[in-house]
Parts: C-alpha cells; sequence; structure tokens
C-alpha cells in the first residue's frame, strides 16, 4: 500500500521558488524543474498557476508581502523609534526566513536584471523600504537623507555578504545603527 502525499498549496510552489532561484537562478524557475524538486508533477504546478509567468507574479507578490507589509505591520506596534530602528535591524539581519534564507534578496535583485517585471517589483520594495526607514529616522531627529541610503546599502550589502559567507549580520547592523544614534545624541 502506497502512502499519500499531501497535496501541494501554492505557497508550497512559491517558497521552493524563492529555493530554487537562490539555488540555480532564474532557470529553475520553470514547472519542470520545480516539480522534480517537489517529487511532483507538472500538473500539480498548472493546478495552482495559470502558467509560469502568473507563477513569478505571485512569488514577487509574496516577497513583497513578507519583506515590506509585514514587517512594517510588525514595527508599527512598537512605539519608541529607537527600539522600532534596532527591531528593523534585528529583522534585516534575520536569515530564518522559509523562502530562500540570506540568498533570496540577492538572487532577487539578480533576477531583475534583464527581467523588467522583476526590476519594478524590487524598485517598488526599495521605494517603500527606504521611506519606512526615512520616517523611522525622522522620528528620532536624523533628517539627514543619506543615513537612510547608508543603513539601507548596509542592509543589501550585508545580506549579499551572508548569502555567501554565512556570517550572522545582527552586531555589524546593531553597530552601524548605534553609531548613528551616538551622532543624534552627540
Amino acid at each position: 500500500m502506497s502512502e499519500k502525499r499531501p497535496r501541494l498549496t501554492p505557497e508550497d510552489w512559491i517558497y521552493a521558488g524563492f529555493r530554487a532561484l537562490v539555488s540555480d537562478g532564474p532557470d529553475g524557475l520553470k514547472a519542470e524543474p520545480l516539480a522534480r524538486m517537489l517529487g511532483t508533477t507538472k500538473g500539480s504546478f498548472y493546478w495552482h498557476f495559470h502558467d509560469v509567468r502568473d507563477f513569478h507574479a505571485k512569488m514577487l507578490a509574496l516577497w513583497e508581502a513578507q519583506s515590506v507589509d509585514a514587517v512594517t505591520a510588525t514595527l508599527d506596534q512598537e512605539n519608541d523609534p529607537v527600539r522600532r530602528l534596532y527591531r528593523l535591524g534585528e529583522i534585516s539581519t534575520d536569515s530564518s526566513a522559509n523562502y530562500g534564507g540570506d540568498g533570496a534578496e540577492p538572487a532577487i535583485r539578480a533576477w531583475a536584471h534583464g527581467h523588467p517585471d522583476v526590476a519594478k517589483c524590487v524598485a517598488r520594495v526599495d521605494a517603500k523600504r527606504l521611506e519606512y526607514l526615512r520616517q523611522i529616522l525622522a522620528d528620532l531627529d536624523l533628517t539627514n537623507p543619506e543615513f537612510t541610503r547608508i543603513i539601507y546599502g548596509a542592509y543589501i550589502g550585508l545580506g549579499t555578504l551572508s548569502a555567501t559567507d554565512q556570517t550572522d549580520n545582527s552586531g555589524a547592523m546593531s553597530t552601524l545603527l548605534a553609531a548613528l544614534l551616538a551622532l543624534r545624541d552627540a
């Protein structure tokens, strides 16, 4: 008697897509290699997604929702802007995400080169993140726009480093934020 496999959900496919993007690049984001990865057939893929483009759109929508909307909803619960900034630093260096870990962000950014829909999504995410960070810094009377770019650039760069060397960046990000806050208090 064979054991019946549980049905795959769209999220199962999407999370597999992020893992494939990290390990194989955009070429891994097709129905057949994903089906092999999940030990199923392409029919399951097409049960959940109209086509590969639809799958890509849903991957990007999930990434945007988790990397912007869920993060800002969590941070909005914190009233103290100093604590909110440090919490943002903690979240930005947390690699426990089940959609590709540290490699997801650099892989998505690499995918954006030559893929206009992905590039638009990355630009939208960057704009939302930069504006949210700018507002946190403004709440701290740190209004120099370069501070926003420095912190965000550090986030992107540290994530890229962690994707290759698996180093925990929480200490480095915390140090950067502490140095910035020390400027405010000087």
